[in-house]
């Protein structure tokens, strides 16, 4: 856990330990939850992630089926 100082522009800098810890690179998504807020790190190769998503031999239904369980999953967390 760290606290953060938000600069007058309302900047704020994510420690190095931090960001190397969870892979950040140039981009992330940042989501108001409410009473919090939600840092995702984006892929630095977007086309890359996209490509991989795609190439797989799976049935439509069970391709599905996973993406509504990690719907679920991330609703609850």
């Amino acid at each position: 856990m760290s606290i953060l100082k938000v600069d007058r522009k309302g900047r704020l800098a994510l420690p190095k330990r931090i960001r190397e810890s969870l892979n950040i690179g140039d981009k992330v998504l940042v989501i108001n939850a409410g009473d919090h807020l939600k840092v995702i790190p984006l892929p630095s190769d977007p086309f890359k992630v996209l490509h991989e998503a795609f190439n797989v031999r799976k049935p439509f239904r069970e391709l599905r089926k996973r993406a509504e369980a990690l719907v679920e999953r991330e609703v609850k967390s």
